[in-house]
């Protein structure tokens, strides 16, 4: 294992800084709002601040699940705080971000997940942004499509919901999410009419085989942007990687989803969720 703790060379990330970074950061502070950026550890956060864009994370920062890869608080959520909406939206006014993305923490605390804020939120950034377009990554709200028809009648450009990883190792690596669950909401997001993207990690311990299987059902569910990235541990207290996946792998994994059908495919050690996301709409 130890030499598992020492990453190569193409998982080297860069110290975050510069104008921009710390002009972001300002801006989530005072507005006290919260990022995926910050709470998942992402590799690209230097990247994406100095370019001036975020991935916002609304209704709070404590999680109800507790998933092995994930860095985000687990516990008991406070409520909702209704004035989110509107902080949120001027923030992204006064950075002038012609594209944004938001993301949530799970909610299984809220009678429908929190889907009627979500939807708040996307509507009040639609009304103060009006050249801003949205994409949204969303929970599972236990796959309730009265939940996720809130979000697809808000309308934000492309909605996302990641599998993470494998069938087999879903039950190990989420809580109370289940595979065939994410994908009957791609599923339905793709059959009205909306575009689905999705996403998943290696080096959990899945093999290449099942790789290939997860591609084929994310493009049978109706996903058409794909992300693959490489699992990092985000704290000494969260699960080890398997395996660190080379770019030569990633490559040939992109290469075979786009052969597929895919519109999109991001796959790359360090790529996240949001990696390139405005380049991701209308396609």
């Amino acid at each position: 294992m130890e030499q598992l703790r020492r990453l190569p060379e193409w998982l080297k990330m860069q110290r975050a800084s510069g104008e921009n970074y710390s002009r972001v950061r300002r801006l989530v502070r005072e507005n006290d709002l919260h990022t995926i950026c910050t709470s998942g550890n992402c590799p690209n956060i230097g990247e994406c601040w100095n370019a001036g864009t975020a991935t916002f994370m609304i209704l709070g920062d404590i999680c109800t699940r507790a998933c092995k890869f994930c860095n985000t608080k687990t516990g008991k959520p406070l409520p909702p705080d209704f004035s989110e909406p509107q902080r949120l939206a001027e923030t992204i006014r006064t950075l002038g971000l012609k594209h944004c993305v938001i993301t949530s923490v799970d909610r299984d605390d809220l009678p429908d997940g929190g889907a009627a804020f979500w939807a708040e939120v996307i509507v009040t950034i639609k009304r103060v942004n009006p050249g801003t377009t949205i994409e949204t990554l969303i929970p599972d709200f236990d796959g309730k499509p009265e939940n996720i028809s809130k979000i697809i009648i808000a309308d934000p450009d492309v909605i996302s919901h990641n599998v993470e990883t494998v069938r087999r190792l879903t039950p190990e690596i989420r809580t109370r999410a289940k595979y065939d669950r994410s994908l009957g909401v791609i599923k339905y997001i793709a059959e009205n009419g909306k575009t689905a993207k999705s996403g998943f990690m290696l080096g959990l311990g899945e093999t290449e085989p099942e790789i290939h299987e997860t591609i084929d059902d994310l493009y049978n569910a109706g996903c058409r942007i794909l992300t693959i990235g490489q699992y990092l541990k985000p704290s000494a207290n969260h699960m080890d990687a398997v395996e660190y996946i080379t770019p030569d792998k990633f490559e040939k994994y992109r290469e075979s989803a786009l052969l597929k059908g895919f519109n999109i495919v991001e796959s790359k050690p360090l790529v996240r969720s949001s990696f390139h996301a405005e380049k991701h709409v209308n396609v």
